[in-house]
């Protein structure tokens, strides 16, 4: 089968939403080949704690290539104590200019409980705009969703859920089967 005709995996939907001094990651359960639900419980957002700092990191694309790039996040941060930031950025540099990490297809929202990032082969270090992050197949509709309900008077924990609610009754690649992971900021 060529590159052209594999229809390739979806269905991931990260979100990440800093509120009330918490920050709140949530991510769906569903993997899907082509038009076929592979598995539907499958765990994408993970605590990790290097060094005993607690960081929690969601991931979107190649559960292999995300498993390597959270490995290496560890080694960053075991490097970098307390400085989420710096650990992305040179997370980041490495994955953009080493032969085998630029292959890894996946991308990562990871937080401290202070720092919300958006990690991107691509280079990139992003702190989200509004305090909400979001990636994957379904991940533009939670993040719309989640910017709509920053605003009102519901927690990070009740926004994540209702955008991936949301999210979910769109997005063929997205499920309502959560995982939710709280860090306090």
């Amino acid at each position: 089968m060529s590159s052209d005709d594999f229809p390739g995996w979806h269905g991931t939907t990260i979100i990440g939403v800093r509120k009330g001094g918490e920050v709140v990651v949530a991510g769906d359960g569903q993997v899907s080949l082509g038009q076929t639900v592979i598995k539907g419980t499958a765990r994408k957002v993970r605590r990790l704690t290097p060094g005993g700092r607690e960081v929690v990191a969601g991931f979107a694309g190649s559960t292999a290539d995300a498993f390597t790039l959270l490995e290496r996040l560890e080694k960053k941060l075991e490097a970098a104590p307390g400085q989420l930031a710096r650990a992305c950025v040179e997370l980041a540099k490495d994955w953009r200019t080493d032969k085998y990490l630029s292959k890894l297809e996946a991308m990562l929202i990871v937080t401290d409980g202070r720092d919300l990032l958006v990690v991107t082969g691509a280079g990139d270090v992003l702190e989200p705009e509004h305090d909400v992050a979001a990636i994957g197949s379904g991940g533009n509709y939670a993040l719309a969703a989640a910017r709509a309900l920053i605003d009102t008077e519901l927690g990070a924990e009740q926004i994540a859920r209702k955008a991936m609610g949301i999210a979910a009754d769109i997005c063929v690649y997205t499920n309502g089967n959560l995982t939710v992971e709280r860090i306090a900021g």
